[in-house]
């Protein structure tokens, strides 16, 4: 709106000025050379400024003659610089599709086209590590590292082609160079990375609680990853000085008071110092979030010279913390077999061999040895034992597809600190030919041989009937004596004179106590 009222004001000025200067006539006389040339005043006004457009319009094509060659190579440099950034480009959109082909000819259009342009030569790396050529990949990046504007880039690269070749000594020079220039948050992770794979506790400890650490993870996950150092370093302090060890164990609880392998240590010392009272109640109180068999075999083994039924009682106590966990029930059976009471130890592992999961290789071992103690030869331990070896595997340590007894700070396959997690290892598919589970029933006693004619009339009222005709049975005659040692029954006889002595000693125990089966839910058959 301004500029048209600026342009209208500049045509009332110019109207006003022409009729000024009408009003106002005059003559121009201009002597020159014998030549008399006269005029009017606004006719000469007309005509110098017509000889100044003439003048403007020569001196513009004169200046376009002389600049006409520089015209030309700018405009081929132009040319030049748009094929350059198309193929780069294209050359970059090759390299996010995985296209090395395309990528490899777009590199080499781009640096003939583009020969000091940055993303140039990042194509160029780039390219190469798509095609797989590390040397070239790596002289790219050299080349980088010696530009002022692309040094921390190609020192990055360099380190992630060391990482790959695994020259750690040379990856770890480039993080220190590159953390000189500018404390960058991967150069720092890089460090901490190069730190923990190399074991060196301490020293990654010390860049978390720098400043630097504050920008590698969060809160949680930063004080995690404390506790998991301060664990490690505590492991090596635990034989030479365990008071410092305890200390460091604590202090790792406080940060993360689910980390087993922190409770466990902080445990021990504290049983192995005399303070027995504080590792029960530090094992009573995470017992129910981190039910762990190691936690279990020291809180057994806080007071040595307790009795078997100590123990179990003490495995009571412990168990009602968590009752619906595998291990409480597990830690009770075990104690319940030291003291000799299988009642108790068949009524903890009930739930876990009859419940919606299959029964894991230590249950299935647990019962082999209640068999084995209870009846001996007679009871069903081979059978226990053939089932383990087809059961399921027991949770341990896994960390990226490797298991462990032990928990270690640190996974041995990439090296990552608190890769270990406490967990059923993948399950291998089954090959179609493993022994179909039995469902074990609680072995009896010997049932003891009945007479002949007792036997012939218990199969004969209990036998199927089928359309063959039975042979006939010689019957004893009156006045004969009865002949006890006769061949042993058939095995229909066998099968259900079992049967019978089963529901009769299924019918026994329903009457019997429940104090273990109240604890753990069990369901009887």
């Amino acid at each position: 709106m301004i500029r048209v009222l600026l342009f209208f004001a500049v045509l009332i000025a110019l109207a006003f000025g022409e009729a000024w200067l009408v009003d106002r006539p005059g003559e121009l006389v201009l002597n020159w050379q014998g030549y008399r040339i006269e005029t009017s005043v606004l006719v000469g006004i007309g005509a110098i400024f017509v000889a100044a457009a003439a003048l403007v319009a020569l001196w513009s094509v004169i200046r376009f003659i002389f600049k006409f060659p520089s015209l030309m190579a700018l405009a081929t440099r132009g040319q030049r610089r748009e094929r350059g950034y198309a193929a780069l480009s294209r050359g970059m959109i090759a390299v996010g599709a995985g296209d090395a082909l395309v990528a490899r000819k777009a590199s080499a259009e781009a640096q003939k086209l583009l020969r000091d342009e940055p993303l140039a030569l990042l194509l160029k790396a780039q390219a190469a590590q798509l095609s797989g050529e590390a040397s070239q990949a790596a002289a790219a990046f050299e080349e980088m590292s010696k530009r002022n504007d692309m040094r921390l880039l190609g020192l990055r690269g360099l380190h992630v082609e060391a990482q790959r070749q695994g020259d750690v000594e040379k990856a770890q020079q480039y993080v220190d160079a590159a953390h000189q220039i500018a404390p960058l948050p991967w150069a720092a992770k890089a460090n901490f990375d190069h730190k923990v794979a190399a074991g060196d506790w301490r020293g990654a400890l010390a860049l978390l609680e720098g400043a630097s650490g504050a920008k590698l993870f969060d809160k949680t996950i930063r004080e995690r990853q404390r506790a998991v150092l301060e664990t490690a370093i505590a492991l090596e302090k635990a034989d030479a000085q365990p008071a410092e060890a305890l200390t460091l164990a604590r202090a790792a609880l406080k940060r993360a008071p689910t980390l087993v392998p922190a409770i466990m240590l902080a445990a021990r010392l504290a049983r192995d110092s005399g303070d027995v009272r504080k590792a029960t109640k530090l094992i009573e109180t995470s017992w129910a979030a981190t039910p762990h068999p190691d936690l279990a075999k020291i809180y057994l083994g806080l007071h040595p010279g307790d009795s078997s039924a100590g123990r179990l009682a003490r495995a009571l106590t412990l168990a009602r913390l968590a009752p619906r966990e595998a291990e409480s029930k597990i830690m009770i059976a075990q104690a319940a077999i030291a003291a000799g009471d299988y009642k108790a130890a068949r009524e903890a592992m009930q739930p876990l061999i009859e419940g919606p999961e299959r029964p894991t290789a230590r249950m299935c071992r647990f019962m082999a040895e209640i068999e084995e103690k209870q009846h001996g030869a007679a009871g069903y331990f081979r059978e226990w034992l053939t089932r383990a070896s087809h059961a399921p595997r027991d949770p341990t340590w896994v960390a990226d597809g490797v298991t462990s007894d032990q928990w270690r700070p640190i996974s041995p396959v990439t090296g990552q600190l608190d890769a270990f997690v406490w967990q059923k290892p993948v399950e291998r598919l089954s090959s179609g030919d493993e022994v179909e589970e039995a469902v074990f029933a609680q072995i009896l006693p010997p049932v003891p041989p009945l007479l002949l004619g007792e036997a012939q009339s218990k199969s004969l009222s209990s036998a199927p009937v089928t359309p063959q005709a039975e042979p006939p049975v010689a019957k004893p005659e009156a006045g004969a004596a009865v002949v006890t040692d006769e061949e042993p029954p058939a095995p229909e006889q066998s099968r259900t004179e079992e049967m019978a002595a089963l529901v009769q000693q299924q019918d026994e125990e329903k009457e019997q106590p429940k104090e273990f089966a109240q604890l753990f839910d069990v369901k009887r058959k």
